[in-house]
């Protein structure tokens, strides 16, 4: 088991839930990061999910594309947020995921990414460009690491396809809430309730819902049906606009205590 899925697993069996906010390293300048992540963890986050800006992403929102633009003006790089990452303060002792897209680790060289991730602690990856089919070349590399490859599972997926999926599944199942990018939702119907209840059923792994998550009522509702919650766009714009009130009432959810 990994150090992700034990952390995941130990907040649920204490009563809690998973909260994972996602944010864009370099949005506001890479000198920012580490003292995001010491907010983040300060407020009580089961983990942290890093993304990487990239120029050509396929399920990022607006939001989340404009905070990558913000990002790639500043200078992010890869290889310069894995360097500040190195560098970040010794208390700050949460889970880190890296969202990325393959192309960026390709460029880097998968095997000197692997090591590189395994030298700073990153604890888990998303890269959602990535086909299982695909995977076999960087679970390779990553078979003997600490580093959780978490999957992907649409709303359109077939049984037979999400059953793979899941059977391959390290740290957490990625249930993504909706049909498209990234971005904040109204409501969510009990379609995908029941969806979430059947993957958390099948799956051997904990199961978070994630994309259009932005108000705590929204928090309470799909954390009842799965292990915890990812946030993101709403995470990126109120970091953006300054509002960490707004995040702290997020991650925060009376009903929904978040335990490390």
């Amino acid at each position: 088991m990994t150090t992700l899925e034990k952390v995941i697993r130990s907040c649920v069996a204490a009563g809690g839930k998973a909260f994972v906010p996602y944010i864009m390293a370099g949005d506001g300048g890479l000198d920012v990061l580490n003292d995001r992540l010491l907010f983040l963890q300060g407020i009580g986050v089961t983990a942290i999910e890093i993304g990487i800006p990239f120029s050509d992403p396929v399920a990022d929102g607006e939001v989340i594309q404009q905070a990558g633009e913000r990002a790639l003006a500043n200078g992010t790089t890869l290889r310069k947020v894995l360097d500040v990452l190195a560098d970040r303060p010794v208390e700050v002792t949460v889970p880190l995921v890296l969202m990325t897209y393959l192309n960026p680790i390709l460029a880097y060289g998968v095997a000197d990414f692997v090591e590189r991730c395994t030298e700073i602690g990153v604890r888990g990856l998303i890269i959602p460009d990535l086909p299982m089919e695909e995977s076999g070349m960087l679970r390779s590399e990553l078979k003997d690491c600490d580093i959780a490859l978490i999957p992907l599972v649409s709303l359109t997926s077939p049984k037979t396809r999400v059953a793979e999926i899941v059977s391959h599944a390290q740290g957490f199942v990625y249930a993504v809430t909706v049909n498209g990018i990234t971005g904040v939702r109204n409501s969510y119907g009990e379609t995908l309730m029941e969806h979430l209840r059947r993957l958390r059923e099948w799956s051997p792994v904990p199961v978070l819902a994630g994309f259009g998550i932005s108000k705590p009522a929204q928090v309470l509702k799909l954390g009842a049906e799965t292990d915890g919650v990812i946030v993101g766009s709403a995470i990126v714009d109120a970091f953006h606009r300054g509002d960490l009130k707004f995040i702290e009432e997020l991650a925060g959810c009376d009903e929904l205590k978040v335990i490390q």
